[in-house]
C-alpha cells in the first residue's frame, strides 16, 4: 500500500513531466511563429507584432517560468529574497503572455470595426510602442512583492535558507485582489466586451453583403472562421487561467479549506499550456502564416527548394478580408 509520502512523489513527478512536455511545445511552437513572421515580410505589419510579442512571451513561459515553477515545486532551500525574486519572475512572465492577449484582442477589434482607417491609426511604429507598454506593465506589476507586499521574512534574511515555496513568500492578498481581480478579471471582462462588438459588427456586414451581392457564401465562410477563432480564444484564455486564480481565492477566503496538491498542479500547467495553444490559436489559422509554414517545413525539414516564401512579393497589411481558415 502506498503511503502518503509516495503518494506525493508521483504527483510531483507527473506534474514535471507534463510540464516539460508543455514547455517543450510552447518554446517550439512559438520560435516558429517569430522564424514565419521574420522569412515572410508580408507579415511584417502592426498585426504581427503584436503576435510575436505574445510568442515572446509564451517562449519566455517555456524557457523560464516552467523550469522555476518547478524548481519551486521541488522547494529546494534558497535564502527569502531568492525564492521572492522567483516567484515574482513567474507571475511578471505570464503576466506580459496575458497583456499580449488584451494587446491582440483590441487590435483585431480595430481591424473589424474601422477598417478604412486601421492602417492610419495602427501604425508600426505605434504597434511596438504598444507592445513595449505591455512589457513594462508586466515587470512594474509582477515586481509589486519586491518593494514590500510579501510575507513577512525570517529574523535573519542574509544567512537564513528557507523552503522556496511560492506561498512562503507571496501574499495571498497581493495574488487575489491585485493580480487576479485587476489584471486577470478586468482584462477578461474588456476582452469579452471587443469580442461581442466584434461579433456585432461581423453581423451587420455579414446582413449589408448578403443584401448587396448574391455571392456572399465565400466572404460569409471566412467571417465565420475568424468569428469561431475569437470565440476559441476568450474559452481558452478563461479556461486555462481561471482554474489557478480561483484555488487561490479558495486559499485566502478559506484558510481552513484543504485544496489538494494534485489540483493546484493542474491548474499550474493549465496556465502554462495557454502558452502552447497560442501559436494555434493565433498564427497557424491565418493562411499566409501557413503558406509560410509550410515552406519552411518543405525547405527545412524535407530538404526541398520551393521558389519563393508565399507572399513575399505581395506585402501588405491584414484587412477585413484576410483569409482566416
Amino acid at each position: 500500500m502506498l503511503t502518503v509520502t509516495e503518494s506525493l512523489e508521483k504527483v510531483d513527478l507527473m506534474y514535471i513531466s507534463i510540464e516539460s512536455t508543455i514547455a517543450l511545445a510552447s518554446v517550439l511552437g512559438n520560435v516558429l511563429v517569430v522564424l514565419v513572421v521574420y522569412m515572410n515580410q508580408d507579415l511584417r505589419d502592426p498585426t504581427f507584432c503584436f503576435i510575436v510579442s505574445l510568442a515572446l512571451a509564451d517562449i519566455a513561459v517555456g524557457v523560464l517560468v516552467i523550469p522555476l515553477a518547478v524548481v519551486i515545486s521541488l522547494g529546494l532551500n534558497t535564502l527569502f529574497y531568492t525564492c521572492l525574486f522567483i516567484s515574482c519572475l513567474l507571475v511578471t512572465i505570464t503576466q506580459s503572455s496575458i497583456l499580449s492577449l488584451l494587446a491582440i484582442a483590441i487590435d483585431r477589434f480595430l481591424h473589424v470595426k474601422i477598417p478604412t482607417r486601421y492602417n492610419i491609426i495602427v501604425t508600426q511604429r505605434r504597434a511596438w510602442v504598444a507592445v513595449g507598454l505591455c512589457w513594462l506593465i508586466s515587470f512594474l506589476t509582477g515586481l509589486v512583492p519586491m518593494a514590500g507586499w510579501h510575507l513577512s521574512p525570517p529574523g535573519n534574511v542574509s544567512t537564513t535558507p528557507i523552503k522556496c515555496q511560492f506561498t512562503k513568500v507571496m501574499r495571498m492578498d497581493y495574488m487575489v485582489y491585485f493580480n487576479f481581480f485587476i489584471w486577470v478579471v478586468v482584462p477578461l471582462i474588456i476582452m469579452t466586451g471587443l469580442y461581442a462588438e466584434i461579433f456585432r459588427v461581423i453581423c451587420c456586414q455579414l446582413n449589408r453583403r448578403a443584401e448587396a451581392t448574391c455571392d456572399s457564401s465565400k466572404y460569409y465562410r471566412k467571417e465565420l472562421k475568424l468569428a469561431k477563432s475569437l470565440v476559441l480564444v476568450l474559452f481558452l484564455f478563461a479556461l486555462c487561467w481561471l482554474p489557478l486564480h480561483i484555488m487561490n481565492c479558495i486559499v485566502f477566503y478559506c484558510p481552513t479549506c484543504n485544496v489538494p496538491k494534485s489540483a493546484v498542479y493542474v491548474g499550474i500547467f493549465m496556465s502554462h499550456v495557454n502558452s502552447a495553444l497560442n501559436p494555434l490559436v493565433y498564427a497557424f489559422r491565418i493562411q499566409r502564416f501557413r503558406d509560410t509554414l509550410i515552406h519552411i517545413i518543405q525547405r527545412f525539414v524535407l530538404c526541398k527548394t520551393p521558389s519563393a516564401v508565399p507572399g513575399q512579393h505581395s506585402p501588405g497589411p491584414i484587412t477585413e478580408k484576410t483569409q482566416v481558415q
